[in-house]
Order: C-alpha cells, then structure tokens, then sequence
C-alpha cells in the first residue's frame, strides 16, 4: 500500500475533516462509562461509518486478574432546593454525577450531602470528571463557584440509575489484508462528555479504517473500540492464543487539541513502530513533534506492553493526559478541539499505516558472503567504477536482508529512496537471492 492509497489530497481535506467534525458532535453529547447503553449508542453511531463487530462480555466473567463488573446505566439525577429549582442538573452537563454512581432518593441537609459534592478550586468554573468503577458510592460533582453558591438546603437528592448484572461491550472492525499479520489501532469509548478525551480518538479512528478499507492493504487492520484499561484487558483475554499476529500496534486518542504530535514509545522501546511513528510526525512537523520514553502509566498502551504480553504498541497523542488545563473536565468540550489538528492526527496515522505496511522484511538466502551478482544480472561487467544507484540498493537489500529489517529501516540506514529498494527486492527475489517474509 503506498501512500497515495488514500492520502488527504487537497479535494478531500474538507470533506475529511467535515466527516471528523460531524461523527465528534454525535459522540460528545453521549453519557458513556466502561459499560452501559451508553457504550452501545457510541458503537452504534460508529457503526454508520465503518462495518463494526460488537462483542457483550457478561458480568462476573473472568479476564485475568479482574472481573467484568455490573453494567450501570443512568436515565436522570439532579440535586433541587425545596421549591422544586434543580440546583444541579444531570440533564444540563452528564459530567454532574460521578460514573457508576448507585441510585439515591433523598431529602438532605448541606451537612450530610457536603460529603457526596465534588469540585476543583483549581478550575473553579469546570465541573470535575469522577467516577467510582468499583466501589459502590455515589457523587455529584460541579464548579466550586456553584459549591460556593449552594444554600444550608434541605435538598431533594435524586439520581435514577441502575447497577445490576449486565455485560462489558467493545468492537472490533477487521480490515482483511494480503498477509495475516495485524495492526492493531486501540481507542477508549469509555468517557462521557469529553471532546479530546476521547471523542477526538473515536472519531479519527473511525476515518481512518475508512480510508484503509478502501486502499487494498498488504496487512490486515483491526480496530478496538474499548472502554479504557477492563476494556482492553478484556479483548487480550479472550484473544491470547491470537496476539502472536500483531506485528504493531498504536494506541490512540486526545487527538483534536492545539498540543504538537506526540508518539509514546511502546515497552520494547525500538520495535518497528517506534521507529516508523517517530520518523512520520516528525517529517510532518519538524520543530514541535515529540517522542516520550514509555511509562506504565497512561491509556491502554499499559495493557498492551504488560511483561506478560509485550507487544510492540505505541501511543499518539496530541497532549498526553493532564496535560492541558481542560483535561478531564466540562472545560474539555467542542470549543478545545479544531478540524486542523484532527486531520494532521489522521495524515500522521495514515502515513504510519503505510511506512509500515510497505515495510517488508526479506532473508538473504545465500548469506555466506556476497553472492557473484554478475551473474544474475545485478552488477555490471566492466569493474572499477563505483556502484550505480540501483546497485547500491541491492547491495543494502543483500547486507540487510536477515529477518529484522524491513523496507523502511534498511532506506533510513542507507538514505536510499523506499521505491528504488523495492526494485531492488524484485529483481533479488527473481534471482531467487532472497525471500519475502511477509
């Protein structure tokens, strides 16, 4: 697959980003968590624009260390002064009550529902993002200016939700190539009223298997739609026998803010995706774009390089998590986010997809010195010149050729065009010289 596959020209950058820009306004208004009708809604609305596979996990399941957990669902909540005024409102901001909040129906005091109010006096006009995934509570978060403003009451607490036995649900869209061998591109549906975070991600995603679908790929593509961390525990779990066919993979998300690209380097920290995402973002921005070391903290790239699964998955990213004041707040809303940074965030994973499916590695099959190339054609009769440019390029492909280097590496290391290489693996290949692995 070459990148002018699919590549953005400039008659379908504003229809890219148009369908971006679309698909994020349907998500944001969603009240998503790790399960629920708010996940289906997410996938379903997903599913209008790429063919998507939705699994149900029930409740109880095993998944390694952890278990598939209730499935929670909220229909209303407000918190109204004895008038009957709701003060805080679920209906006006889903933020306003904590994920996997239990049911409440309750006439309160100030005193006794001060413990259940959360606010940050750092960002005093943002309501805070909260949840409670595994310890039954409930909560109710807003500005610290609203918890500044709120009277002694009583209060009519009421939150209408329901937290019994249910399932986990993600999905999977499969994009079959020529070769059995996977990339993996994971993003996390699990947040609610976020814009960046995350429904940046799902919305680039989505655009993105579009225009791989539609490009006649040499590898096979498979896109995880997840909640966070259970989400993608739970896909590794009942895929174990299988991870041997991921070749690569990225974790991505918080793709829309004005922060410069930023590639995460998978645990391995020198695998074939480190070096192809750090080459393409920074060929598209040269001055801004960054490469972090890995850390066990962050989003699902964690799960993906665990010591017991190890696979070369890397993460990008715009700013990373907490890193911009907006971050896991109400502030994190339509206005953070540009049409401009999500189309460089999809140039950039579309430029990754295709330096790395055209990244074929081959094995030298008479590696004991140089084979006589005269023979078969490759070099010239008359010595004492120099190598031409084609000759230079079977001699890379010859010396480089052991199984570990693909395409890519071997035109970083010799500084040859990836094309002219290419010629030169189809005529070592016809000269039965070497043999494609992949």
């Amino acid at each position: 697959m070459t990148l002018d596959a699919f590549m953005i020209d400039a008659q379908s950058v504003h229809a890219e980003t148009k369908a971006m820009l679309t698909l994020l306004h349907d998500l944001y208004p969603i009240c998503r968590s790790i399960t629920g009708d708010g996940v289906r809604a997410t996938l379903a609305r997903i599913g209008r624009e790429i063919p998507l596979e939705v699994h149900e996990v029930p409740t109880g399941t095993q998944v390694f260390d952890w278990e598939i957990p209730e499935e929670w669902n909220i229909r209303d909540a407000y918190i109204a002064d004895s008038s009957g005024r709701r003060l805080i409102d679920f209906r006006q901001h889903n933020l306003h009550v904590m994920g996997y909040s239990v049911a409440v129906n309750a006439r309160m005091s100030i005193e006794d529902l001060r413990p259940h109010l959360h606010s940050d006096t750092q960002r005093p006009d943002a309501i805070p993002y909260r949840t409670s995934y595994w310890r039954r509570d409930w909560a109710f978060c807003l500005s610290d200016r609203q918890l500044q403003s709120i009277g002694p009451g009583p209060f009519d607490v009421m939150i209408d939700s329901t937290l019994s036995p249910g399932s986990l649900t993600y999905a999977e869209c499969l994009i079959r190539g020529a070769s059995s061998q996977e990339i993996l591109i994971s993003t996390h549906v699990c947040h609610p009223s976020l814009a960046n975070d995350n429904c940046s991600g799902m919305a680039v995603a989505a655009r993105l298997a579009a225009l791989i679908a539609g490009a006649n790929p040499r590898l096979t593509y498979r896109f995880l739609f997840a909640p966070g961390t259970i989400g993608a525990i739970t896909w590794l779990a009942r895929n174990e026998q299988r991870l041997d066919r991921i070749r690569a993979g990225l974790v991505i998300g918080l793709l829309g803010d004005s922060g410069p690209l930023t590639y995460k380097r998978s645990r391995r920290g020198d695998s074939e995706i480190d070096r192809i995402a750090a080459d393409a973002i920074h060929t598209l921005d040269p001055q801004s774009a960054r490469i972090v070391p890995f850390s066990p903290y962050g989003y699902d790239e964690r799960q993906f390089c665990a010591p017991g699964i190890n696979l070369p998955v890397g993460r990008l990213t715009r700013s990373a998590n907490d890193e911009y004041p907006e971050y896991h707040s109400s502030g994190d809303n339509l206005g953070i986010v540009s049409g401009e940074s999500m189309l460089q965030s999809l140039t950039a994973l579309t430029k990754i997809c295709c330096m790395i499916d055209g990244n074929e590695r081959f094995l030298n099959l008479h590696p004991k010195g140089e084979p006589r190339l005269g023979k078969h054609g490759l070099f010239r009769d008359l010595g004492g010149r120099g190598p031409a440019d084609l000759e230079q390029a079977v001699l890379w492909m010859l010396s480089q050729s052991d199984g570990s280097h693909g395409i890519a590496d071997i035109a970083a290391a010799s500084s040859l065009d990836a094309d002219l290489l290419r010629q030169a693996a189809t005529r070592l290949q016809r000269a039965g010289l070497i043999r494609n692995l992949d």
